[in-house]
This record gives C-alpha cells, structure tokens and sequence, in this order.
C-alpha cells in the first residue's frame, strides 16, 4: 500500500457486488465450485443484505474493492464471515483493520463475544486470529444443510 492512497471502510453497497465476487473468488475457491451450491457468491450476498446488511463491509482502497467482512448478532452471540483480502496487499493490515470494524459494530450492539469458524487445515489464517486475541473453543462445530443445499456435498 502506498501512502498516497488512503484506505477506507464502509458498508457494502449493492454496485460492489461484482468485485466482492471477484475478490471472494479469488480469497475462496470454494466460491469457484459450481458442484457445491451452498458456496454461491451471489446467493451469501443476497442472504447478507437480507439480514442484517448494515453488518457488510468493505475494504476500499482509492476506487477498488480490496477486502471483506461479514458480521452477525443473534442477541447472544456475534459471528464472523467472509474476511477477505486481496492477496496482493495481504500483510498490510486491511484485515485486522476490517476484524477491528466489525468487532466495534458488534460491542455497539451489546454483543458479549464474537465467534468464528476455519477450517482446521489453515493454520496459517488460525495464527491470525490468534495474533489478533481469538482463541479455541473447547467445542464441537456441528452444522446440518436445510432446504436446497440439504443433499448437496460437504
């Protein structure tokens, strides 16, 4: 990042979308796999601005789209989706300035403790989170696919 260009986060805006997806595509190959439907881009965007859309920021830096993050609050606890960062500028910060945001948008609410989930393999995103005061739970992630995605593969 150059210090000329400043960046900026906001809430996502619906003319963001191709480039959210275009970053999310590169960020998570899962999104690239027309096999897993339950990995659709277009269709986590719609559910976001369907829920809690105030909770969906963007990293900006000059006109470009250069992260992502998703946050949600039940009442009882908080979560946190889809950080995402161009992988040209990782290292730079922009995501843990975007885990900062989200983690400030949710304290605002009330929310008492952020959790979130990563696959066990990427140990280097866990040590991020670490870095960043995430620690594991003692716990057990259970999920179960309702209505479309119900029989589609893990």
């Amino acid at each position: 990042m150059t210090a000329a260009v400043t960046l900026s986060i906001r809430r996502f805006d619906a003319r963001d979308t191709d480039a959210v997806i275009a970053l999310w595509q590169e960020a998570f190959p899962e999104y690239r796999d027309v096999t897993r439907p339950q990995r659709n881009p277009h269709l986590s965007i719609a559910n976001k601005l369907a829920t809690q859309p105030e909770l969906f920021f963007v990293a900006v830096l000059g006109e470009r789209i250069v992260g992502t993050v998703m946050g949600g609050y039940d009442g009882h606890r908080g979560w946190l989706y889809s950080l995402a960062v161009d992988e040209s500028l990782r290292r730079h910060g922009i995501g843990t300035r975007l885990v900062a945001h989200v983690e400030e948008a949710l304290t605002a609410r009330g929310c008492p403790k952020l959790n979130l989930q990563i696959l066990s393999a990427k140990t280097e995103l866990r040590k991020f989170y670490e870095a960043l005061g995430y620690r594991a739970d003692e716990v057990i992630s259970l999920g179960k696919r309702l209505g479309e995605v119900a029989t589609s593969p893990a």
